[in-house]
């Protein structure tokens, strides 16, 4: 049997994750986009080929907007738009890489992992660069019969050119379109009427405000030129705001009821039907997120990830935005660094809808990995430790380094979830509990329980 076969084995369900994590990228070596992809559908399809399933966004929408404080509902996102970003790096680090050497995932491998999560079903939206949901939306029908949607960054603005020997991220934020509406919609100019349908019909805009009159008026202007449009071609949008890039006379404490203040101010000027679908912000902590939800319950507010951080920090910081009243989260580096995305993904869906806690994810995770096989890029105790997210409702301070408690060996065991997320496990393997990540076997091969720190918890092993 192949090592990949038995990986799939020794999951239960369809071994999806399996098939993902160990194989998939793997098989790609030597091959070309038009190699992995399924037999392309016509590119204007007619009825037969149409979407037949509501989307689970527009589900929960209605449903957030029917309650708004009732409604339990919560909207993840993948952001893969990466590509419009960081250039060459965007795909991220292979798995196949090797000590001593960075090889880099390939756009065939990008593209090969959306694939993969929009047929896993665990989000509502996949957000991508024009160009890949002209391949994957327009030519493939990717999301046709599914009800996740397909999203495109619909504008670029300058502090996301993040590009190898650049200089543009220390100067205010300048607003910029690569993409037109048309090549997200139907994938040429000039769409006709009915083709609109046919491509993505969801878009990021993003802006960024940095207390510039001039350059704060041109975003603003810019905004409003896009909203224009958008509507007229019936195009849907969401808007991420980020924090200043080159902030002028604003401290660090000032940033989010700055940020807020201009959330309010701007949309207090556009009609319901130019409004955005909901927002995707930074996390400030618990009491700038309870004021803006407060301030407008039909806002809907959305987080971003930010940089990938440890398992911890991905796992509490959707658990706290949802306390405060986030109803949405868009993870990209976040979910294209994990280890085994599509088991990072469905323990997200676990947390925010209150099957298991952060904590016990985290674990639960490592003893994915340990099934498959896969080397963490972190030991458990390191991986528990929060690094770079504001928690407390009471302060704007940082948490540095701060671990969640392990607790016991007992502990552990009863926060096990198999990859299948549907089903809790009485016990969790425990070679997976090994915290210098070695993968466990006979305990006389693994010093790590020998090795106590002062505290007596195991040290960390790199």
């Amino acid at each position: 049997m192949s090592d990949n076969a038995s990986r799939s084995q020794a999951l239960p369900g369809n071994g999806l994750h399996a098939r993902l994590c160990c194989a998939a990228m793997a098989n790609h070596e030597g091959k070309t986009a038009d190699d992995e992809a399924e037999p392309r559908r016509p590119a204007f399809p007619g009825r037969a080929w149409e979407r037949e399933l509501m989307k689970s966004l527009d589900q929960k929408l209605a449903a957030i907007h029917a309650d708004p404080n009732g409604a339990k509902d919560f909207i993840l996102a993948d952001a893969k738009d990466a590509d419009m970003a960081f250039g060459i790096g965007a795909p991220g680090k292979s798995p196949e890489s090797h000590a001593g050497e960075v090889r880099l995932r390939t756009l065939a491998e990008y593209r090969e992992q959306i694939r993969q999560v929009v047929r896993q079903g665990i989000v509502d939206i996949m957000l991508m660069s024009a160009s890949t949901s002209d391949v994957l939306t327009i030519g493939e029908r990717l999301f046709d019969n599914s009800h996740v949607t397909p999203a495109a960054r619909a504008n670029d603005t300058s502090d996301v050119f993040v590009v190898r020997g650049e200089k543009y991220l220390g100067e205010s934020a300048r607003p910029f379109r690569t993409a037109t509406l048309d090549h997200i919609q139907c994938g040429h100019v000039d769409c006709g009427p009915a083709e609109r349908v046919h491509g993505a019909n969801l878009g990021l805009y993003s802006v960024t405000f940095n207390n510039r009159l001039n350059d704060d008026l041109h975003t603003l202007e810019e905004y409003r030129r896009f909203r224009i449009e958008a509507e007229a071609k019936s195009f849907r949008h969401f808007l991420e705001v980020f924090d200043p890039n080159a902030p002028q006379g604003l401290g660090p404490d000032q940033i989010p009821a700055f940020v807020n203040d201009h959330i309010a101010r701007t949309l207090g000027g556009v009609a319901r039907a130019g409004r955005p679908i909901f927002l995707k912000i930074v996390y400030h902590g618990p009491k700038s997120l309870d004021e803006l939800v407060t301030y407008d319950p039909h806002l809907i507010v959305g987080i971003l990830g930010g940089s990938a951080g440890t398992t911890y920090d991905a796992f509490k910081l959707v658990a706290e935005a949802q306390k405060y009243g986030a109803r949405a989260a868009l993870y990209g580096r976040k979910i294209n660094n994990a280890e085994c995305q599509l088991a990072f993904i469905e323990f997200l869906r676990l947390i925010v809808e209150h099957e298991i806690t952060p904590e016990e994810a985290v674990r639960a995770y490592h003893g994915v990995l340990q099934q498959l096989k896969i080397r963490p890029h972190r030991s458990l105790g390191d991986d528990m430790k929060l690094q770079s997210h504001v928690m407390s409702y009471g302060s704007g301070a940082r948490s540095e380094g701060k671990g969640a408690r392990q607790g016991t060996r007992d502990d552990t065991r009863k926060a096990t979830i198999l990859p299948s997320g549907r089903q809790a496990t009485a016990a969790r393997s425990e070679a997976a509990s090994h915290e210098c990540a070695c993968g466990g076997g006979e305990s006389k091969e693994c010093h790590c329980h020998e090795k106590k720190s002062q505290n007596g918890t195991p040290a960390t092993q790199r």
